[in-house]
């Protein structure tokens, strides 16, 4: 049914869905974000699913993304710049309003986009040795749609401490960011995420669906006007030459013209 990503569901009725990229290192390809749309969407309408462990296959979780369909947001029209804005705020907007708890199961890196896959999680668990970061600025974009996600998470002081400078950071400092609750030895991950799925299974799954809709509306505003004007963002850095120098240089093998 899927290319980019498998879904199961055991008898207890916790499903997994992996991103399978891992030779992409899960980059968010247009198919795999309409895929993780479509799944969660599945999954957050199936009366037996309690539980949904967001995973990855592969050395990383993900690395944002993918580059050459960022390119080729560059050269379309602005027409089609925002319908491809609209496919990654759509996918990370159904993943933040799934009524079933999402647990992040975090085997490796995540950069960009993967920073927001981490954010729109309820529980993220990482590994010891995984890498981090708001890498967008290095290719002269921005990390709009992700940025409404990132924040609720973070917070805004915490936030600015790596949402513009593209730094890189490991676990522990992830952790003090709050995009991951636990960090731990790769070969307890499992255990780790098992531990945080337990709990909802002795719990009432209406009470639980409507205990996260209401946490969610007590956090900071992530509307339909919010999510635009993040699209919005987005379609108007594609537009910049920055975007275009800085994507152009990636695929060169050579420093943007920015770079001292």
């Amino acid at each position: 049914m899927f290319e980019t990503i498998t879904v199961e569901t055991d008898p207890r009725g916790v499903a997994t869905l992996t991103l399978a990229r891992a030779e992409k290192h899960n980059a968010l390809s247009e198919q795999m974000m309409r895929e993780i749309t479509q799944a969660i969407q599945s999954l957050g309408a199936d009366e037996a699913v309690r539980v949904v462990i967001l995973a990855a296959n592969g050395r990383s979780f993900c690395a944002g993304g993918d580059l050459k369909w960022m390119q080729a947001q560059i050269s379309a029209s602005a027409e089609q710049r925002a319908a491809g804005a609209r496919v990654l705020a759509g996918m990370l907007n159904a993943l933040n309003t799934c009524p079933k708890p999402v647990i992040g199961a975090v085997q490796g890196n995540a950069f960009g986009g993967g920073i927001g896959m981490m954010s729109v999680c309820d529980v993220a668990i990482g590994v010891e040795g995984a890498r981090f970061g708001l890498t967008e600025t290095k290719l002269g974009l921005t990390p709009a749609t992700i940025s409404p996600y990132v924040v609720a998470r973070m917070g805004e002081a915490k936030a600015r401490r790596v949402f513009m400078s593209s730094r890189l950071f490991d676990a522990q400092e992830a952790r003090d960011l709050g995009l991951l609750a636990r960090v731990v030895a790769p070969d307890d991950l499992e255990a780790a995420v098992q531990a945080e799925v337990t709990p909802y299974l002795a719990c009432a799954p209406g009470a639980v669906a409507e205990a996260k809709a209401l946490v969610r509306s007590l956090g900071p505003r992530i509307d339909e006007d919010v999510i635009e004007g993040t699209i919005a963002a987005l379609v108007t850095r594609w537009e910049s030459a920055e975007s275009g120098e800085g994507i152009s240089a990636f695929f060169e093998k050579r420093d943007p013209i920015w770079k001292a």
